[in-house]
């Protein structure tokens, strides 16, 4: 540029004015600086947006958690009031059994009083002179219709009792199940929420490995405090699972086309976004974004110990980073060498691949089982 602009002089050349300066530098900025201009990259971009699909995650994995649990609550409510109705009209047809029998009884009785003009006394009352002998002979009818009577009005209480019990099973029934239908729909539409964002989860992960650009997640950003005070996990306990609820999968020393010289670790199936934690009290010694195991995080432990977790679809924790046993470390996911979501856990002798030993043999060695 030749001619600038100066205040009280006449340019010939064209006038470059502040605005359009600071306009250049703002763009140079944004160039040098990407998370400063107002089209930042992707990757300065995936943290905050990674925070959001994982705290979606949470939110619909308990949403579904509680609503499946209602469900089951309901359809187990169901199955007792089905069978308890069903023992219901099992008594009822024994009571009318029962119902028959004393009413025959009774009849029986009052007809034999009748023909007798209301006495029962048997053969030989015809040698009988005296009043008070016929009326002892009189004593055991008179017991029995009575004990017949107290019988028949019992049974019609307990009858009444059970038809009651037994309507009020089917008043209810039909609100029962129209709860059970309203719980079993609303759980198709969580899980169905939840399997999209965790698809999302997945796919965010697989960017941000691509890119190289692994970022941790604040995990007090990732729905607030309530998931920060369960993810701090427990000072005083010693040893724990790397996951809470699971299903064991590929095994130490498994071999097969995924695995060179076999299998270094044990495999906990998991869906993406399960929460992981450390095995033990540690500190954080390596975090990883790519190649076989994708996402994955080393923690060094007393005695020489190295727990390592691979194939998450975010980490919780940097390089440096003290943890609890039991603290979220790491969100389960599939990036990396893997065929499904699910979290890969070594315990090693040293940092490196390569010096791992059976896990489990280990884990139930410091009394944890699997």
């Amino acid at each position: 540029m030749r001619h600038l602009y100066r205040p009280g002089r006449i340019s010939r050349g064209p006038r470059i004015s502040v605005d359009r300066v600071l306009c250049v530098l703002c763009a140079l900025c944004a160039v040098v600086w990407p998370p400063f201009g107002s089209g930042s990259s992707a990757a300065g971009r995936t943290p905050h947006r990674i925070t959001r699909v994982t705290s979606e995650v949470f939110r619909l994995a308990e949403e579904a958690g509680d609503v499946r649990q209602r469900y089951e609550r309901a359809e187990r409510s169901a199955r007792e009031q089905k069978a308890r109705a069903e023992e219901l009209d099992r008594m009822l047809r024994g009571r009318k059994v029962v119902t028959t029998a004393l009413r025959d009884d009774a009849g029986a009785a009052a007809r034999a009083q009748y023909r007798t003009g209301g006495f029962t006394i048997g053969d030989g009352a015809e040698d009988v002179e005296d009043p008070v002998e016929l009326l002892e002979r009189q004593e055991p009818a008179v017991r029995r219709r009575a004990a017949l009577g107290r019988l028949l009005d019992e049974d019609g209480r307990m009858v009444g009792k059970l038809a009651a019990e037994r309507q009020a099973l089917a008043a209810s029934r039909p609100v029962l199940e129209s709860d059970s239908a309203r719980l079993k729909a609303a759980q198709h539409s969580l899980t169905t929420r939840l399997a999209a964002a965790r698809d999302q989860l997945n796919a965010m992960s697989q960017t941000a490995v691509e890119s190289g650009h692994c970022e941790p997640l604040d995990v007090e950003d990732v729905r607030g405090g309530d998931v920060a005070e369960r993810a701090a996990g427990d000072p005083h306990e010693e040893w724990t699972r790397p996951v809470v609820s699971y299903e064991l999968s590929a095994g130490f020393g498994g071999t097969g086309a995924n695995w060179a010289n076999g299998h270094t670790g044990q495999d906990f199936a998991v869906p993406v976004g399960t929460p992981v934690r450390s095995v033990g009290a540690g500190t954080v010694v390596a975090a990883g974004c790519g190649g076989a195991f994708g996402i994955s995080l080393v923690v060094q432990h007393e005695g020489g110990w190295y727990s390592q977790y691979a194939h998450l679809s975010a980490s919780l924790v940097t390089p440096g980073q003290q943890v609890h046993p039991g603290q979220w470390i790491g969100l389960a996911g599939t990036t990396g060498n893997s065929t499904g979501p699910h979290l890969h856990f070594e315990v090693r002798t040293t940092p490196e691949f390569g010096s791992a030993v059976d896990p489990v043999e280990w884990l139930n060695a410091h009394g944890v089982r699997v």
